[in-house]
């Protein structure tokens, strides 16, 4: 219980820190580039600002399972899968808004 704890909490609070960089100093290089290629430059502060919104997102469900874990609750998974999907959303908007397709 502590150990999930530990991990899920890590591991959501890389997402939430990579999020930050990408969202507030536009490392948009921390993405895959296939992502990023068809996004003009003055886009560029507008699409990192949702993408790194998305990844902060998931990274907040994932910490937050990690709570439920703690307090042993039963329904641990629920936060996760709220935010990867709300993640995702942000993701996707983001990708066709700036860069046409998800690997184009």
């Amino acid at each position: 219980m502590l150990l999930g704890f530990i991990v899920e909490t890590a591991v959501g609070l890389l997402c939430i820190v990579l999020g930050l960089l990408i969202r507030k100093k536009q490392k948009v290089t921390l993405i895959h580039d296939y992502h990023y290629k068809n996004v003009a430059k003055e886009d560029l502060p507008s699409y990192a600002k949702s993408m790194g919104t998305g990844l902060i997102l998931i990274g907040a469900g994932i910490c937050a399972m990690g709570i439920f874990i703690l307090f042993d609750l039963p329904l641990w998974w629920i936060p996760a899968v709220v935010g990867f999907i709300s993640g995702l959303i942000v993701f996707n908007k983001a990708q066709k808004k700036y860069n046409g397709s998800w690997f184009s």
